[in-house]
Formats: C-alpha cells, sequence, structure tokens
C-alpha cells in the first residue's frame, strides 16, 4: 500500500515557543497558540512576514512596521484565516498600518529567542495578525521552535518503511526548507505559508497519487486538511487543551510524534 504522511510543523514536528503582542494594549501572550488567537475573531488574518530577524532587530524600534515593510520591499503570506481573503486586501492594511511599531516586533522576538537560543537547530518565524475590520495590524507574533525528541527518527523510520513524508504549514517556506534538511524531508515535499484550505488542498491532491494519507498537526488550522485525509491524526505533544471540533474530527490522538509508527505499522 502506498501512503504519504502530511505533517505541520510547529506543535506538530517542533516543540514551539510563542508570543504575542497587542498592539493597543502592549499586553504580551505567552505561549499562545496563534492559530487559535486567529480563529476567535473571523476578521482575523495571521500574516508570516518574509524579512529575516537580524533586519528587524537592528531597525528603530519607534519605526512604523509599515514604513519598515516598505523601506525593505518586505513581502508576506497568508498563514492562517478563517475565510477566504484577498492578499491585495491584506497588502494595503499592512502598507498603510499606523500602529504597530518595530519595536512590538522586537519585543517578541527577544522573549522567544531567550528560550531556544541554546538550541543546535532552531525556526524563527515573526509575523502580524490583520484585523480587517479594524483595517489595521492588531497583534505582532512571534514563534520558535525547535525538533522534539524524536522527530527525526520518527522521519527516517517512515522511509525506511517506504513511506513518503510531506509538511505543509502556515511558517515561512525558507525557514520550513532548512528545519526538512535537518529531520530528511526533502524540499520538494514541503509546503510553507499555507493557509487551512491550503493545507485541505495538498492532502486532496496527494490522495490522487497515494492509497492512503494521513494527516499529523495539532491545531484548529489543520482541522480542513485532517477532515480531507484518510486517516487524522492529533498530537497532544505539547499542549493537551484543543477545541472540541478537532477532537471529533480524529482517528487517533498521540502524546508523541513517535506513536505514528505505531499507527502505521498495521496498514503496510
Amino acid at each position: 500500500m502506498s501512503i504519504a504522511v502530511v505533517f505541520d510543523s510547529a506543535g506538530t514536528l517542533l516543540h514551539t515557543y510563542r508570543m504575542a503582542k497587542d498592539v493597543d494594549s502592549g499586553e504580551l501572550y505567552p505561549d499562545i497558540e496563534t492559530t487559535m488567537l486567529t480563529f476567535a475573531d473571523p476578521s482575523r488574518v495571521l500574516c508570516v512576514i518574509h524579512a529575516h530577524s537580524h533586519g528587524i532587530m537592528a531597525a528603530p524600534a519607534d519605526q512604523l512596521f509599515s514604513l519598515f515593510m516598505k523601506e525593505h520591499n518586505l513581502g508576506f503570506g497568508i498563514s492562517c484565516t478563517r475565510r477566504v481573503v484577498e492578499a491585495e486586501e491584506i497588502g494595503k492594511i499592512l502598507m498603510s498600518d499606523t500602529t504597530a511599531r518595530v519595536g512590538d516586533m522586537q519585543e517578541c522576538m527577544r522573549i522567544i529567542w531567550s528560550k531556544i537560543r541554546e538550541e543546535a537547530i532552531v525556526a524563527l518565524n515573526s509575523g502580524v495578525i490583520v484585523h480587517t475590520g479594524k483595517g489595521r495590524i492588531e497583534f505582532t507574533v512571534t514563534a520558535g521552535g525547535t525538533p522534539f525528541p524524536g522527530a527525526k527518527e520518527t522521519i527516517r523510520e517512515l522511509h525506511r518503511l517506504g513511506v513518503a513524508t510531506y509538511i505543509a504549514s502556515g511558517d515561512r517556506e525558507a525557514k520550513l526548507e532548512r528545519m526538512a534538511d535537518y529531520l530528511g524531508i526533502p524540499r520538494d515535499q514541503v509546503f510553507g505559508v499555507a493557509t487551512p484550505t491550503v493545507k485541505e488542498r495538498i492532502v486532496r491532491d496527494l490522495k490522487e497519487d497515494y492509497e492512503t494519507v494521513i494527516m499529523v498537526g495539532d491545531s484548529i488550522n489543520d482541522l480542513l486538511a485532517m477532515r480531507a485525509a484518510d486517516i487524522a491524526v492529533l498530537t497532544e505533544q505539547q499542549c493537551s487543551q484543543k477545541p472540541d471540533e478537532l477532537i471529533a474530527a480524529v482517528n487517533h490522538r498521540i502524546h508523541d510524534v513517535r506513536e505514528v509508527i505505531g499507527i502505521i505499522n498495521p496498514l503496510i
């Protein structure tokens, strides 16, 4: 039987630390799932900013983030949203925002970096949550992660069993590719800046080529892909607080990524 496993990254393959800052109030939200924060309001859109971390940290803290993006001709990707939005609409909001400052992003980055800087293999992504109703940036966000113990060995064992592995994630593709190199997943099987609907389409497309497609994820933005998959696996390795609709959609719940091997073995 031909089998493919699609993994989310943050919280699934990577132990991930997250930080969000409310631009208006200045309140910090440590270890909050940015996808859940986004899904809490249908007008919110989570965007990954295509910027190097050192470039953000070197910019003046009081500079408007919109101006920083213009000066450096930065692109972005829509990572998570509850509804279909046009990139042009989000781009206009990002470039005209007058609330978020570079310092808001820097504060999130400093906190996350302090947690992962001792790790040998890390991935760091920063972005913003745009509120389309308010027409502005509502939160700055940063996430940093390092592979869970056993993640690399799990991928190696899947390949030994003849199982194809993929990554579909809302994170930046450049960051994902370096992590995939470490884990042993081919770069052409890595899909970055994937919204929930894009993840779903990836799973459906793979079902044309494989007899069984398994989706392994940890958050609400994996729900559509899980529903589309032949087998849905919810990992609670990092956080056990999951929405009821996500729990209802899965076939298996695991607490260690290595448990994926036990789910697949009977299928071979």
